[in-house]
C-alpha cells in the first residue's frame, strides 16, 4: 500500500513537471518569420444610431487601408520577445451607409483632402510595436503627432495582442486597463473584454439617483484566426448602448468594428541585430519616442460653437417666466448649461450683468446647474447675500444647489462660506442651512462622508438644535437633518419627536420616515408608540398620525399593529376615520405592512363592525399614475381634518420606482391649526391653545425645501383673511437639471465616443387656500405645472470627420389637486379632485455627419401624440361626497 502511494506521488510530480516545462518552453504568443513582409488589409468603422436602429440607416464613417508588418528584432534568448514595424498605407475614408452622392458628404473627397497632407503623412509614417509573450509592451512613434493619428495607430496595435491559451488576465491597450477572458480552440481564439470594468484616465459624471439616471451596457468580442504561428485574421466588434432608466426607448447605440485580414506574404527586410529593444529602436531612427499604450485624457472642444454671449443673445428671450411651462424653456436651458460649462468666469459674469430682470432667475438656475469652478465663482461674485433685495435670485441659487446633479465639496464649502458671512434675509439664512443638509446627503452617497467640509457641516447641524432657543432656528436645523439623513442624527431626531412643540415633533417624525427601515430600531419604535398612544403626554393629531405612518412603514410587529388597530374607536372622530382609511389603503395597495395587518385582523376583537364603521371625512388613498416596464409612478393623498371640519393636514406625494431604485419626486404638505375660533367651534384634545397658522411645505426630488407660511398668529390671520382669494402662492419655481450624464468611451479602434445625456425640467408649484365664513366653505389647491425635455447625444469626432446621433423626448404637463370642504353641518362634506390635463408628447431622432470643409448631412425623424387627460380615481366615498358638493353649488 505504501509503495502504491509513493509511486502515485512520483507520477504526479513527474507529469506536473513535464506539463509546466511544455508551457514554459512552448509558444506563448504569435511569432513572425524573419525576412517576411506580412501585408494586411485593415478597416475600422463606427456606426451611431438609436438602440433599435438598423446598420443600414446609421450615421458614421469607415477608415480602410493596407497595413504592412515585418519583424525588426527578436530577442536571442526568447523567441516570443519581438519588435515589429508597422506601416499604414492607401488610406481611404468613406461613409458607412450607402447614400446618393448629394447626401454623401464623403463623395468626391480624397483622404488627403479630408485629413490634410500633414496628417496623412504622419498616419502613414511607420511605428514600432514591442510584442512580448503575445502582449504589447511598448509602442513607439514620432513626436508631435496629433492625438487622433496616434490613437488610430494604438487601435491597430491592439489587434496584435493575444494569448494562445484560455484564461482570464488583465491587459492594457487603447481601451485602458481591462479584465479580459481568452477562449482558445486550435487555431481560433476569442477575446472577450469586460469593458464595464476598464480603468481609464477619462472621467465623467452621472446623476446619483438611478430613477433619474442613465445606464450604459457595453460588450467587446474579438475573434483571432492563426496561420503558421501568426495572425491570419482578426475581427472585432464592440457595442455600447446608453439608455435613460426611466424610459429605455430613449437610447443610443455605438458599434465599433475592426478587421485585420492577411492578404499575402512576400520577401521582406531581415531582422536587425541588437541586445535590447532600446538599442535597436535607436539604431533604426533616433526620432522614435515611446508613447503610452492608453491615450491621455481628451480635451473637450466645440468647433463652430457660438460664444456664451452669442448663445444668450439667441435664446435669452425664450427663458422669460411666462414661457416656463413650455418645452422650449428646458430645451434652451439644457443648451445653455452646455455653453456655460465651456465658458470662463468673466464670460459668465458678462451675461449675468446684462440680463433682463425677468429672465435673470432662470439664468441663475442655469449658471448654478453648470457646476463648474468658473460658474460657481461667477455666481458667488454676482450674488450679494448681505443685501435683502436679491431674495429671489439667492433662493433660486440655493434650490439649484440642493438639486445639483453631481455636487462636489467645493459647492458645499461655498455654502458654508455664505453661512458664516453676513446674510441679510432670515429666510435665505434658513434655506442655506437646509440646502447644506441636502448636499451632505449627496456627498455621503458618493462616499464623501469624511471630507473635511462634510464633517464640519455635519457637526454644525447636529449641534444646532440644542444650541438655540429660537423656534424657527430649531426647525431650520431639524429640516437640515431631514435632508442630510445621516445615521448620527437618529438619536437627536428621536428625542425631538417627543418635544412639546408640535412643529419639532412633526419634522423629526417625518425625517425618520425618510430613513431606510433598517435604521428604525427598537428604541425608535418605542418612542413612536409612546407618541401615538400618548403614554407620557398629549400630542396633536397630526403628530400622532405621522408616528403611526412610520410604524406601519417600518416592519411593524404583531403587537404594534394590534395596538394601533385597537386604538381605533378611542380617538378623536376625524383621527378614527383617518386611521381606518390608512389601514384600508395599506391593504388595497398591498404595502409591506398588509400581511401583518391581515394576520392581526383575524382576531374578531380587533376586526369588527363597530371599529371599522366610524364616520368622518379624513382619508388616506394611494394609486398609480403610470405603470410601465421601465418606471412605475404612484401617488398618495392623505387628508386629516379637525373635528370642526377645518383642514388640519393635507399631504400629497408622488413616487417613482425603477429597477429597484426609489425616488420621492414630490411632496406638498399644507398644514393649518388654530382656526376653530373663526367658526365658533371647539378644538380637539391637545390643540386648545394652538396659535393660528397655515403654511405649505414642499419636498422636490428627495430635497426638502424651506416651508412657506400663509399666515401666523391671529392678527396676521385677520389682516390676510380678505386676501385669501385662492390666488396661488409660489412654493417653488425654476429650472432643474434633472438628469446629467457625461462620459467619454475610448473605443478599441482608437476613436472616442462622447456621450451626453441631460434632462431639463421647468417647474412651477404653487398652492392656495380660500376660507369663506359666509358660505362656511374652505378650499385648498396645489397646482403643478411643468415641461420636461430629455436629450441623449453621442458624437465620434476625429477632428477631420464627425458623426453623431441624438435622441430626445419632451412633454408639457399639469397636475392639480383641489380639496373643497363644506362645514355648515356635520358630518361635513369633503370633495378631493386630482386632475391631469391632456398633454403633448414628442420624440425626435437626429443623425448627422460633417467634415471641416463644411459639407454635412442631417437626418431628422419625429413622432408626436396627445396623451388624454384624466381625473385620478380616489375611493368611492369621495366620489359620492363630490356629487353632493357640486349638486349643492348649483
Amino acid at each position: 500500500m505504501m509503495m502504491m502511494i509513493t509511486l502515485t506521488v512520483i507520477f504526479l510530480c513527474v507529469t506536473s513537471s513535464c506539463f509546466f516545462a511544455s508551457v514554459e518552453g512552448g509558444v506563448r504568443g504569435p511569432r513572425l518569420s524573419n525576412g517576411q513582409l506580412y501585408k494586411f488589409s485593415y478597416s475600422t468603422e463606427v456606426l451611431l444610431d438609436r438602440a433599435r436602429g438598423s446598420a443600414e440607416g446609421s450615421a458614421g464613417y469607415r477608415i480602410s487601408s493596407s497595413v504592412d508588418i515585418n519583424l525588426v528584432w527578436r530577442n536571442p534568448s526568447s523567441k516570443d520577445d519581438q519588435l515589429l514595424k508597422l506601416m499604414i498605407r492607401d488610406v481611404k475614408i468613406e461613409g458607412v451607409t450607402p447614400r446618393p452622392d448629394k447626401a454623401n458628404i464623403f463623395s468626391g473627397s480624397t483622404s488627403q483632402r479630408i485629413l490634410g497632407k500633414s496628417n496623412l503623412a504622419m498616419l502613414q509614417a511607420p511605428f514600432l510595436v514591442h510584442l512580448k509573450l503575445g502582449k504589447v509592451k511598448g509602442l513607439y512613434s514620432y513626436q508631435n503627432e496629433p492625438a487622433v493619428i496616434r490613437n488610430i495607430k494604438r487601435g491597430v496595435a491592439s489587434l496584435l495582442q493575444l494569448q494562445l491559451t484560455s484564461g482570464k488576465v488583465e491587459e492594457v491597450d487603447v481601451s485602458g486597463k481591462c479584465p479580459v477572458e481568452y477562449k482558445a480552440e486550435k487555431d481560433r481564439i476569442t477575446r472577450i473584454k469586460m469593458l464595464d470594468s476598464c480603468k481609464t484616465v477619462e472621467t465623467g459624471f452621472t446623476t446619483h439617483n438611478q430613477v433619474l439616471g442613465v445606464k450604459t451596457k457595453s460588450s467587446s468580442v474579438t475573434e483571432f484566426t492563426l496561420q503558421e504561428g501568426f495572425i491570419k485574421s482578426v475581427v472585432s466588434e464592440e457595442t455600447h448602448v446608453t439608455s435613460v432608466n426611466a424610459r429605455h426607448r430613449t437610447a443610443t447605440k455605438v458599434v465599433s468594428r475592426q478587421a485585420l485580414v492577411l492578404v499575402k506574404k512576400q520577401a521582406g527586410p531581415q531582422e536587425t541585430a541588437g541586445k535590447d529593444v532600446a538599442g535597436v529602436i535607436k539604431s533604426l531612427d533616433p526620432k522614435f519616442v515611446t508613447i503610452a499604450l492608453s491615450p491621455s485624457k481628451a480635451r473637450s472642444q466645440c468647433r463652430g460653437c457660438p460664444s456664451l454671449w452669442q448663445h444668450w443673445q439667441a435664446i435669452g428671450k425664450d427663458l422669460e417666466p411666462e414661457r416656463l411651462s413650455k418645452a422650449t424653456v428646458p430645451r434652451n436651458f439644457l443648451s445653455l448649461v452646455q455653453s456655460l460649462r465651456r465658458a470662463t468666469k468673466e464670460e459668465i459674469l458678462k451675461v449675468l450683468m446684462n440680463c433682463s430682470k425677468t429672465a435673470l432667475p432662470q439664468l441663475v438656475d442655469a449658471v448654478t446647474s453648470a457646476q463648474t469652478p468658473a460658474s460657481l465663482e461667477a455666481i458667488l461674485q454676482f450674488l450679494d447675500f448681505s443685501k435683502a433685495q436679491d431674495l429671489i435670485l439667492q433662493e433660486r441659487f440655493l434650490y439649484a444647489s440642493g438639486l445639483a446633479s453631481h455636487p462636489n465639496e467645493k459647492m458645499l464649502e461655498a455654502l458654508l462660506g455664505v453661512w458664516k458671512g453676513k446674510i441679510a434675509n432670515n429666510d435665505i439664512r434658513e434655506s442655506v442651512m437646509i440646502i447644506m443638509g441636502a448636499l451632505v446627503r449627496k456627498l455621503c452617497q458618493k462616499g464623501g462622508c469624511e471630507l473635511p467640509t462634510v464633517v464640519e457641516v455635519k457637526k454644525l447641524i447636529l449641534e444646532g438644535p440644542d444650541r438655540t432657543k429660537e423656534e424657527s432656528e430649531v426647525q431650520m436645523y431639524l429640516l437640515a437633518l431631514k435632508n442630510a439623513l445621516i445615521p448620527e442624527a437618529i438619536p437627536l431626531l428621536t428625542r425631538y419627536c417627543e418635544s412639546e412643540v408640535g412643529a419639532y415633533s412633526i419634522i423629526s417624525i417625518t425625517a425618520l420616515q425618510r430613513y431606510d427601515s433598517a435604521h428604525i430600531n427598537e428604541e425608535v419604535k418605542c418612542m413612536l408608540n409612546r407618541v401615538y398612544h400618548q403614554n407620557k403626554r398629549v400630542f396633536e393629531k397630526n403628530v400622532r398620525v405621522a408616528a403611526a405612518d412610520v410604524i406601519f412603514s417600518s416592519n411593524p410587529s404583531y403587537m404594534e399593529v394590534k395596538n394601533l388597530l385597537l386604538s381605533i374607536g378611542h380617538l378623536p372622530h376625524e383621527m378614527n376615520k383617518y386611521m381606518l382609511s390608512k389601514v384600508q389603503d395599506i391593504l388595497n395597495f398591498e404595502m409591506p405592512a398588509s400581511k401583518m395587518i391581515r394576520r392581526v385582523m383575524k382576531d374578531t376583537i380587533v376586526h369588527n363592525y363597530d371599529r371599522f364603521a366610524k364616520l368622518g371625512s379624513s382619508s388616506a388613498f394611494s394609486g398609480y399614475i403610470a405603470r410601465g416596464m421601465d418606471v412605475t409612478s404612484t401617488y398618495s393623498l392623505d387628508i386629516l381634518y379637525s373635528g370642526s371640519g377645518v383642514l388640519r393636514r393635507s399631504n400629497m406625494n408622488i413616487f417613482a420606482l425603477s429597477n429597484g431604485a426609489h425616488l420621492h419626486g414630490l411632496q406638498v404638505v399644507i398644514e393649518a391649526q388654530g382656526l376653530e375660533s373663526l367658526i365658533a367651534a371647539t378644538s380637539d384634545e391637545g390643540e386648545e391653545d394652538l396659535e393660528s397658522f397655515a403654511g405649505m411645505s414642499a419636498l422636490l426630488f428627495d430635497v426638502q425645501l424651506r416651508p412657506v407660511t400663509f399666515f401666523k398668529g391671529y392678527s396676521d390671520l385677520m389682516s390676510k383673511m380678505f386676501s385669501l382669494s385662492g390666488d396661488p402662492i409660489s412654493v417653488v419655481k425654476g429650472l432643474i437639471l434633472l438628469a446629467d450624464h457625461s462620459e467619454v468611451i475610448q473605443l478599441q479602434s482608437g476613436l472616442k465616443a462622447s456621450i451626453e445625456f441631460q434632462g431639463g425640467l421647468a417647474i412651477d408649484i404653487s398652492g392656495g387656500m380660500e376660507f369663506s365664513l359666509w358660505y362656511r366653505e374652505s378650499k385648498t389647491s396645489v397646482n403643478n405645472r411643468g415641461a420636461l425635455v430629455v436629450n441623449g447625444n453621442v458624437t465620434v469626432d476625429m477632428d477631420f470627420a464627425r458623426a453623431g446621433v441624438e435622441v430626445s423626448f419632451e412633454t408639457e404637463a399639469s397636475l392639480d389637486f383641489i380639496t373643497t370642504v363644506q362645514f355648515s353641518e356635520y358630518p361635513f362634506l369633503v370633495c378631493m379632485q386630482m386632475d391631469k390635463a391632456t398633454f403633448p408628447f414628442r420624440e425626435l431622432l437626429t443623425k448627422y455627419e460633417g467634415l471641416p470643409s463644411g459639407k454635412s448631412f442631417i437626418s431628422r425623424k419625429g413622432r408626436r401624440e396627445l396623451v388624454s387627460g384624466s381625473e385620478f380615481p380616489l375611493h368611492q366615498e369621495n366620489s359620492n361626497m363630490c356629487k353632493k358638493v357640486f349638486e349643492g353649488s348649483w
